[in-house]
C-alpha cells in the first residue's frame, strides 16, 4: 500500500490493567489536549482509548511509529521505554486489517460484543471535531464502519449469548418474546445482577424490581436502571407481578422454594414464570422446575449455552475474517487509485490543452465563423479527447491490484504521454480563453 498508515497500540492481551490504566488517553482526545499532534511525519491521527485497549492510528509520511510512541509516553508522563514492551505496531495493509478486525469485534475480549463499534465511532467523532482526520482516515474509518455492518449482517458472530447474564436474558427473550410487556425482578444487587439489568433494559423490559438484603444498595441499583427497589422480606408478595426472576444473592440457602411458587402461580392464573439462578450456592429450590408453566435455569445450564455459543461464534469468525480480507483489498485499491489520480489528471489536461491549441489554429484558418459553429467544433474536440483518453485511463486503473502493477503502469503512461517533460504541469490550472 503506497499510503503510509501506522497503528500503534496495546490491549488486554499485551498489557495488564495497571499498564492500560497508566497509558490510557481518555482525557487526551480533545482540541485542548491531543496526544498525537499532526506535525512532523504525521498529517492525520486518531485515538481509541477504552478499558481494554489504547490505539493510535496515523496517516502521513516517513517513520511515524517512533513519533507516535514518543508523543504517547510524553502525554502520560512516562519514559517511552516503559511503554515499548507492551505495544504492537501495524503498518499499511496490516494496520487496515487490524482496524477492520477491531471494528467488527473480532479482536475483543468477548468475541462479537457490540460495544467496541460504538466506542470507535465516538473516537472518530472526537478526532473529526479536533480536525485531526483528513482524506485517508475519513475514508478508512467510514470503511471500517461499513465492514463491521457487513460482518454483523452476513455472519452470526454477534448473535449468540457469550456471558452468563446475557445468556440468561436471551433465554428469557425466547420464552416471552415481547419483553416490553413483561416485568423482571433481580434478587441481589451485585455485578451479575447489574449486568443482567443492563441486558434486560437493552431488551426493552417494562420494569425492573430490585430486592437486596441491604436496601440502600438495592435502591442504588434501581436508580441506575430506572427500576424500583423493594424490601427483601417482601419478595413473595411481589412475585405475582413479575415474569422473570434473576437470582444472584449469595445466600447460603434457597431464597425461593417450590411451596412459595405454587400459590403465586395460582394467583397468576398459571401465566408462565422464568427463573434464572446464577448464584452458587443456588438461590432457588430445584424443585421449582417441576411445577407447570415454570422454567428454571441454573448457572450450569447457562454455562452450557455460553460454551456452545462461543464455539458457534468462533466458526462465524472465520467467515468474518474472509469479509475483512476482502475489504482490506478494496481499500488498498482505493489508495492506489489516489496514487494514479495525478497521472489521470495530467493525461486529461494534456489532451484538453492540445485540443484547445488545435481548435484555435483551425478557427484562425477558417476565419470568421458563427458562435454555433465555434461551439460545435469545441464539443467535437472535447469528445475526441475523452474517447482517446478512455482506454489509457482504463489501462491505468486495471493496475490497482498490486503496488508493483500500479507503479509500473503509472511510469509507463507518464513516458508514453510525455507528462514529465515540463510541458504539462498539474500545479498550474488550465487557462480558459
Amino acid at each position: 500500500m503506497n499510503c503510509d498508515l501506522v497503528l500503534v497500540g496495546l490491549n488486554h492481551r499485551t498489557a495488564g490493567v495497571d499498564v492500560r490504566e497508566r497509558f490510557a488517553l481518555v482525557n487526551h482526545c480533545s482540541a485542548d489536549s491531543w496526544a498525537v499532534p499532526c506535525e512532523g511525519a504525521i498529517s492525520e491521527a486518531m485515538i481509541l482509548s477504552t478499558c481494554n485497549r489504547v490505539e493510535l492510528l496515523a496517516a502521513g509520511h516517513g517513520d511515524m511509529a517512533e513519533q507516535m510512541l514518543t508523543d504517547w509516553a510524553h502525554t502520560c508522563k512516562a519514559p517511552v521505554e516503559d511503554l515499548r514492551p507492551y505495544v504492537y505496531i501495524y503498518k499499511g495493509a496490516e494496520a487496515v486489517r487490524h482496524l477492520f478486525t477491531v471494528a467488527s469485534s473480532l479482536d475483543s475480549m468477548v468475541l462479537g460484543e457490540p460495544q467496541i463499534l460504538g466506542q470507535l465511532k465516538t473516537a472518530y467523532r472526537k478526532a473529526a471535531a479536533c480536525h485531526t482526520t483528513g482524506l485517508i482516515l475519513n475514508r478508512l474509518l467510514h470503511k471500517a464502519f461499513s465492514v463491521a455492518k457487513r460482518v454483523r449482517t452476513e455472519t452470526a458472530v454477534a448473535s449468540s449469548a457469550v456471558s452468563i447474564s446475557y445468556a440468561a436474558v436471551e433465554l428469557a427473550k425466547r420464552i416471552f418474546g415481547d419483553m416490553p410487556s413483561h416485568r423482571a425482578m433481580l434478587l441481589g444487587a451485585g455485578e451479575m445482577a447489574e449486568l443482567a439489568a443492563t441486558h434486560l433494559l437493552q431488551a426493552g423490559i417494562a420494569e425492573i424490581l430490585v430486592a437486596n438484603r441491604t436496601l440502600a444498595r438495592g435502591q442504588e441499583l434501581a436508580r441506575q436502571f430506572n427500576g424500583r427497589a423493594i424490601a427483601f422480606e417482601s419478595i413473595a408478595a411481589h412475585l405475582v407481578d413479575v415474569d422473570i426472576i434473576i437470582a444472584s444473592t449469595g445466600s447460603p440457602e434457597p431464597v425461593i422454594r417450590a411451596r412459595d411458587i405454587r400459590s403465586v402461580l395460582k394467583a397468576r392464573k398459571n401465566r408462565p414464570m422464568f427463573f434464572i439462578d446464577i448464584a452458587v450456592p443456588r438461590d432457588i429450590d430445584p424443585d421449582v422446575n417441576g411445577l407447570d408453566n415454570v422454567y428454571l435455569y441454573d448457572i450450569d445450564d447457562l454455562k452450557e449455552v455460553v460454551e456452545e455459543n462461543l464455539a458457534s461464534r468462533r466458526d462465524e469468525a472465520q467467515k468474518a475474517a474472509e469479509i475483512v480480507n476482502e475489504e482490506v483489498g478494496h481499500f488498498e485499491q482505493w489508495v492506489q487509485g489516489l496514487d494514479m489520480q495525478p497521472t489521470i489528471v495530467d493525461i486529461i489536461q494534456r489532451g484538453e490543452h492540445m485540443a484547445e491549441e488545435e481548435l484555435a489554429r483551425t478557427l484562425k484558418r477558417l476565419g470568421p465563423v458563427s458562435d454555433e459553429v465555434r461551439e460545435a467544433l469545441d464539443v467535437m474536440a472535447k469528445a475526441l479527447v475523452r474517447k482517446m483518453n478512455h482506454d489509457p485511463i482504463i489501462f491505468l486503473k486495471e493496475g490497482t491490484g498490486s503496488h508493483e502493477g500500479s507503479a509500473s503502469r503509472i511510469s509507463l503512461m507518464r513516458r508514453i504521454f510525455n507528462l514529465d517533460s515540463g510541458t504539462c504541469s498539474r500545479a498550474t490550472p488550465r487557462e480558459k480563453g
